[in-house]
């Protein structure tokens, strides 16, 4: 297991170096660019010429469109945000709560303040939460980040519907008040992509400068920067050949939204490590929850297949039962315990038990698999990947959609950049700024999930007892406590 661990999370590190091999790079887009330029151009009247064409209108591919079309530089670029389905907007809240919920951290929230969506989110509704209690089922060994460690709330859980819905919203408000420079185009599914002149990744016979889109109906589009927000299966990363390191877990996340027992203050977010992975219950109300229980494919099948009496008894005996704990373990824990409090009184944190759960909202359960996944460039000749179809996490830190803003944060900030010194959004030394900086933050954060994950994946008495006295020693240092909020809620 710890071999394998290795392999794989080094396979990841190793892709960070791709970041330090700028001027490699360099090299190989100046010779790329001299062909290019070469290209001749051949365009139809009928295609139209966008600066930026923004494919995917999910959480990450709307904000997007949103960022770019709020930034002072680029006001005047023709932006167009394409999306497959139909319209996602909200006149009013939904009586009942939706099941795909997102942690949103406090930086997140900040960027979506930025875009003028976080209001139309409060209006609606969202649910903050002030503590995380995180456990051990094979031990007693607990991490507790409260209040008294942040500033503002630790972070915010909002339905995936409701945050497309508030960036509809803006998205809206946005084109009329930009003098209609950002377009949104539904139920617009692309069926080919060519890329442009000489930098041919497939049999592409374009000899446009420009990336060319081909709607379902027909109808080609140009444009000059082409941002794929097209998700973890990405048509956009595979036909431009970029490599990705993935796998899949064997495992699936099973999501529901829990009726609790009674009212309370439920201002906590839950999570314990299983043997056969996390399980986690996430505030949404006074009384409701959302589950994400990460379990072996079979065990979701029979959670999918049970009936709400016996449903509800496993969650409350996943978050409740002892049974996996062995005297040895316990043993050790308790001596290491009182060490610890002997020599930091101040740092250890209270035991909160969570609430016990009553029923299932009908008809949420539902469950999807679970993998992780990186592809090993973010960017090519005009064209970048943001959030999931440049990189796929698994969800027991709840950072997939935050690590998508991030993207989409920094993106605007190169192309603002790039725009207000008149050059090409679609040059690739251009983009490299937004490559080099998303993936150093985003592997170090996805290769500590990894490893989490992998090191709770297990039941051995030696691999308990090892992280329980990591687990313990981490929670009675605030100021380490701290840091890993602070990094977390970026």
């Amino acid at each position: 297991m710890f071999n394998l661990t290795k392999s794989k999370a080094f396979v990841i590190w190793e892709q960070c170096r791709g970041a330090a091999k700028t001027q490699l790079r360099a090299n190989r887009l100046a010779l790329n660019g001299a062909l290019i330029s070469r290209s001749p151009i051949s365009s139809s009247r009928s295609e139209k010429v966008y600066d930026i064409i923004v494919s995917g209108g999910g959480m990450v591919g709307t904000a997007m469109a949103c960022s770019l079309g709020l930034d002072a530089n680029l006001k005047g670029k023709q932006i167009l945000l394409l999306e497959a389905g139909p319209k996602r907007a909200m006149d009013k809240t939904p009586e009942t709560y939706r099941t795909t919920v997102s942690s949103v951290s406090p930086g997140s929230a900040t960027f979506l303040s930025g875009l003028g969506a976080w209001d139309h989110v409060t209006n609606m509704r969202c649910k903050p939460y002030q503590k995380m209690q995180v456990w051990d089922a094979c031990s007693d060994a607990l991490i507790a980040f409260e209040k008294e460690n942040l500033q503002d709330e630790m972070a915010y859980i909002v339905e995936n519907d409701i945050i497309v819905a508030a960036l509809t919203k803006q998205l809206q408000t946005l084109s009329g008040n930009y003098d209609n420079h950002v377009e949104v185009r539904y139920k617009s599914r692309v069926i080919k992509y060519d890329w442009p002149g000489s930098y041919r990744v497939a049999d592409s016979s374009s000899s446009s400068p420009w990336v060319q889109v081909t709607l379902a109906n027909g109808e080609i589009l140009q444009t000059k920067l082409l941002i794929g927000a097209d998700g973890a299966n990405s048509m956009i990363r595979k036909e431009a050949g970029i490599p990705t390191v993935n796998w899949n877990y064997d495992q699936s996340a099973v999501v529901a939204v829990l009726q609790l027992s009674e009212p309370t203050e439920n201002n906590v977010a839950w999570q314990r490590f299983l043997p056969t992975g996390p399980i986690a219950m996430l505030p949404l109300s006074d009384s409701e929850s959302s589950l994400v229980w990460s379990t072996s494919h079979q065990h979701a099948e029979e959670l999918l297949t049970q009936d709400e009496e016996s449903f509800v008894d496993a969650i409350n005996s996943a978050f409740w039962s002892n049974q996996n704990q062995s005297e040895l373990t316990e043993m050790a824990g308790a001596l290491f315990r009182t060490a610890l409090s002997i020599l930091m009184p101040s740092g250890s944190s209270t035991r909160q038990l969570p609430p016990s759960v009553a029923g299932v909202s009908p008809k949420s359960r539902m469950a999807f698999p679970l993998g992780m996944g990186h592809a090993t460039e973010y960017i090519r000749h005009r064209m970048a990947l943001v959030g999931d179809a440049a990189h796929r996490v698994h969800p027991l830190a709840g950072q997939g959609v935050n690590l998508g803003f991030g993207d989409v944060a920094y993106l605007t900030e190169v192309l603002s950049q790039a725009a207000f010194n008149g050059k090409d959004l679609g040059d690739m030394q251009n983009l490299l700024k937004y490559e080099t900086e998303r993936q150093r933050h985003n592997l170090p954060m996805m290769t500590a999930i990894d490893l989490l994950k992998r090191l709770y994946s297990t039941n051995t008495e030696l691999a308990v007892l090892m992280r329980s006295l990591g687990l313990q020693a981490t929670n009675s240092l605030p100021l380490l406590k701290e840091k890993i909020i602070s990094y977390a809620s970026r």
